[in-house]
C-alpha cells in the first residue's frame, strides 16, 4: 500500500503561501500558509501540516481501536477521538513536543478495565503512532 500528497509552496516562508493536494482529491489545492500554521488564522483561509498529523492520528488510532474492540467481541456504538498536538519553538525552529489523544466511547458490555487495555493497544499499535514514536504520545479514554 502507498499513499501520497503533494505540496507546492511558491515565496518566502513568512509571506508565501502553498497548496496541499491528494490523489482522493479531499486536499484539492488546499491552502496553507505562515498564518494558518503559526498564527491561527480562521480555518476557512486553509489548514497545516499539525492538524492534518492530528487528524491522521485521531483517525487511525479510532480505527485501530474498532478493530481491537471487534477481535474482543466488542461492537462499539460510537468511538470519538480528538488528537491534541504540542509544539514547542526549540534552536530557532519549532518540534513536536506531545500529541494526546482523548477519547470518548460507547461500548456496550465492556469493562472500563477492558476498554483502556484494548485502547492502550490501538494506540501501541495504529501506524500513525508507530510513525510519529519520536514525541510523546498521550491517552486519556473515557467510556460514555
Amino acid at each position: 500500500m502507498i499513499r501520497k500528497a503533494n505540496a507546492v509552496w511558491q515565496g518566502t516562508g513568512k509571506e508565501g503561501s502553498g497548496i496541499l493536494s491528494s490523489p482522493s482529491t479531499i486536499l484539492d489545492n488546499t491552502p496553507y500558509s505562515f498564518k494558518t500554521r503559526f498564527e491561527n488564522e480562521d480555518g476557512k483561509a486553509g489548514t497545516n501540516p499539525e492538524e492534518l498529523i492530528a487528524a491522521a492520528h485521531a483517525g487511525c488510532f479510532t480505527m485501530a481501536l474498532s478493530f481491537q474492540l471487534s477481535g474482543a467481541g466488542f461492537t462499539p456504538t460510537k468511538l470519538s477521538t480528538e488528537a491534541t498536538i504540542t509544539m514547542i519553538e526549540e534552536n530557532g525552529g519549532f518540534k513536536f513536543k506531545s500529541i494526546h489523544l482523548h477519547l470518548e466511547g460507547t461500548v456496550p458490555n465492556i469493562t472500563v478495565e477492558k476498554f483502556k487495555e484494548l485502547s492502550d493497544t490501538a494506540k501501541k499499535n495504529c501506524p500513525v503512532s508507530q510513525a510519529l514514536s519520536a514525541v510523546e504520545i498521550t491517552l486519556s479514554a473515557n467510556l460514555i
